[in-house]
């Protein structure tokens, strides 16, 4: 009998959280085990999908089908191909360092919080698994919950404002894409299966609408300008759980949505609307850099950044070739693990000031110089230094945006210089200038934070220095893509089953 791995993935997660309920809830210490132990066996779990995944061949992989609702035409099916096997990993990762920077920083609710983590993680790699329209919806809307209470229970003083503007933001979008889902129904055979969808043609009228109406979602969730405003509140009043999470994983899914739907499933309106798309990313890459210049608050600064670097995950991806695309994709993998590891730093450093205001920072690398060590190398790897996963990821995407649009490409390096120019100067007030009296007397890392900021150090050399390790994984599946965009469609793809 066939392991069901993907299913384990996302239900171990669900099920060992809600067992974290039946724990006497003045047990925190062992919850917060439990929870660890749970986080840990989950990422072990996810090993065996890339160590068995075979990259000579852009079909799903893993696959599981089950009959589930048969009068819609709606099924239980999942499966993965060399687009979303990255995330697979990164996703049980994230969570797992979650859980060990929340170790002392959540004391209120500690129960409710590591349910909330572990019930996320489920949602979030059924979204990267689910081949069925129908399923990803439930898992995309699915997320919100959990994030919602993250943000709104253990977050800042303006929590509630916060969570309220990214439910509404992320709510109008999903609608949008729900009544984008329905229409594709009516009109591609009565199927919500991906695959089967993708290999039909529509006309260009339609693939429009339906290209906008994923775009409602996709766009909100990356998030692009101008629909990004409620990622900075957001990241301000996440717990350092909540920030590392949707800068990490999160905010990918806009960018996968595009990848998954709007480009196989809507090649011509794909083409049509590339232009614009480019133009929005420029926007977004030199605009959120721009607003980093005048930040006061550490988390504001770094999640302006995530605009401006989303702005290249997307101008790669519409660029529509190779190079861009694969880009695109291996930048989403190192924003995740460089942005992840920024708010985790941010996190750690917050536990002892409780303050993010820069100002109230200084001299930092006189108190706590392993800190500062780390710091450093995330800076690095944010500006794209060559050796760090920073500078492959934009370095095709220049690379895809030149042969597409030349002056993209231009205005986006304008983008690397004022990335450089923020990121530095971030880290001249923080660590030198002084020594301010509210860092005077700092407790340096202690082992747990060592070792939770360790493997974040390991992906940024790995991936900066053999980045075929990553890239092996995208070239037949992003080559496949690229064939369908310009092809206008080739066809149903039928899944291939493969198991450890």
């Amino acid at each position: 009998m066939s392991i069901p791995l993907l299913s384990t993935l996302i239900f171990f997660p669900v099920l060992g959280g809600l067992s974290l309920l039946a724990v006497d809830r003045q047990q925190t210490g062992t919850i917060r085990l439990m929870a660890l132990f749970i986080a840990l066996i989950e990422f072990l779990l996810s090993l065996p999908v890339l160590l068995f995944f075979d990259k000579t061949t852009h079909l799903m992989q893993f696959v599981e089908h089950h009959r589930w609702i048969p009068a819609l035409n709606i099924n239980y099916t999942l499966g993965v191909d060399g687009i979303s096997v990255l995330f697979l990993l990164l996703t049980t990762l994230i969570i797992l360092l979650s859980i060990l920077v929340s170790w002392e920083a959540i004391t209120d609710k500690v129960p409710e919080f590591f349910v909330s983590l572990l019930l996320l993680e489920g949602a979030m790699i059924g979204v990267f698994c689910a081949t069925d329209f129908f399923l990803f919806y439930i898992f995309w809307e699915a997320m919100l919950i959990p994030m919602f209470l993250i943000i709104g229970v253990w977050g800042g003083p303006n929590r509630i404002y916060a969570t309220v503007k990214f439910f509404l933001y992320t709510l109008i979008g999903s609608l949008l894409m729900l009544v984008g889902i329905i229409l594709l129904y009516l009109n591609g055979g009565h199927t919500f299966d991906i695959l089967r969808l993708a290999g039909q043609s529509y006309p260009l009228k339609l693939q429009l609408i339906l290209f906008w109406a994923f775009f409602a979602a996709f766009a909100v969730k990356v998030p692009m300008w101008p629909v990004h405003t409620w990622l900075p509140d957001a990241h301000t009043e996440a717990p350092a759980a909540g920030s590392v999470i949707l800068a990490g994983v999160l905010i990918k899914m806009g960018a996968y949505g595009f990848l998954r739907f709007s480009m196989p499933i809507l090649p011509q309106a794909t083409q049509a609307m590339m232009v614009p798309m480019l133009v929005l990313s420029v926007i977004a890459i030199v605009y959120g850099a721009i607003v980093c210049l005048v930040q006061t608050d550490l988390k504001r600064l770094v999640a302006y950044s995530s605009v401006s670097h989303m702005g290249f995950v997307t101008l790669g991806l519409f660029a529509l070739n190779q190079r861009g695309l694969e880009g695109g994709i291996l930048q989403m993998i190192n924003h995740g693990v460089v942005t992840g590891a920024l708010f985790l730093a941010i996190g750690m450093v917050y536990e002892r000031t409780h303050t993010r205001e820069i100002v109230h920072y200084g001299g930092l690398a006189t108190t706590m110089p392993v800190f500062a060590g780390f710091f450093m190398l995330f800076t690095l790897a944010a500006v794209g230094l060559p050796g760090t996963n920073g500078f492959i990821g934009e370095f095709l995407i220049l690379l895809g945006g030149f042969e597409r649009l030349p002056w993209t490409a231009v205005v986006a390096a304008s983008g690397l210089i004022l990335g450089a120019w923020y990121m530095l100067w971030l880290y001249q007030r923080i660590f030198f200038n002084g020594v301010n009296e509210r860092v005077n007397g700092l407790a340096e890392l202690n082992l747990r934070e060592i070792l939770t900021l360790t493997p974040m150090v390991l992906l940024i050399f790995w991936i900066g220095l053999y980045p075929n390790a990553m890239l092996s994984f995208l070239h037949v599946s992003v080559a496949h893509l690229v064939e369908q965009v310009h092809g206008g469609g080739l066809g149903p793809m039928v899944g291939s089953v493969l198991h450890p």
